[in-house]
C-alpha cells in the first residue's frame, strides 16, 4: 500500500539539508559579516517574495477548486431537487389515479349490493312468510295433538278412576 505522508518526509529531509548547508556555506565563506548579513538579508528578500507568489498561488488554485466544487454541488444539488420535484408529482398523480379508481370501485359494489338486495328482497319476504306459515301451521298441529292427549289422558283417568256419585238432596 502507499504511504502518501513518504513524499512529505523526503521533502522535508531535503529541505532541512538544503538550510544545514547554507548555513554552513555562509559560516565557512571568505565574505566579511557585513557581506553575509547582506547577502542573508537579499536572499531572504528574494525568498519571501517566492513565498509570497507561492503562497497567492496557492490560494488563487484553492479558490479556483472551491468555486468548482461549488458549482458542481450546487448543479448536483439543483439536479437532485427537480428529480425529486418530478418524483413527486409523479407519485401524487398515480396516487390520485389509484384513489379514482377505488372510489369508482366502492360506488360499483355499491349499486351492485343495492340491485342484489333488491333482487333478493320478494324472494326474502316470501320465505319468511312460508317460514311463518310453517311456524303456524305447526303450532296448531302441536296444539290439536296436545288436545287430543289430554282428551286420552282424561279418559283413561276416568276410566281408572270413576266418579263417585253422590247423593246430593234434592
Amino acid at each position: 500500500m502507499y504511504d502518501y505522508r513518504r513524499g512529505e518526509s523526503i521533502l522535508g529531509a531535503f529541505l532541512l539539508g538544503g538550510i544545514v548547508g547554507a548555513v554552513l556555506g555562509l559560516l565557512f565563506a571568505p565574505r566579511s559579516g557585513k557581506e553575509n548579513r547582506e547577502f542573508i538579508a537579499e536572499k531572504a528578500k528574494d525568498y519571501w517574495g517566492e513565498g509570497m507568489e507561492f503562497y497567492e498561488t496557492g490560494r488563487e488554485k484553492v479558490s479556483e477548486v472551491y468555486e468548482t466544487g461549488r458549482e458542481k454541488v450546487s448543479g448536483v444539488y439543483e439536479t437532485g431537487k427537480e428529480k425529486a420535484t418530478e418524483t413527486a408529482e409523479e407519485l401524487r398523480v398515480k396516487i390520485d389515479a389509484a384513489r379514482d379508481r377505488l372510489r369508482e370501485q366502492v360506488e360499483t359494489v355499491s349499486v351492485q349490493a343495492k340491485d342484489k338486495v333488491v333482487e333478493y328482497a320478494p324472494v326474502a319476504k316470501e320465505t319468511v312468510h312460508k317460514v311463518g306459515e310453517a311456524v303456524k301451521s305447526g303450532v296448531e298441529t302441536a296444539e290439536i295433538k296436545a288436545e287430543d292427549l289430554l282428551d286420552k289422558v282424561v279418559e283413561k283417568a276416568a276410566v281408572k278412576n270413576p266418579e263417585p256419585e253422590l247423593d246430593l238432596p234434592e
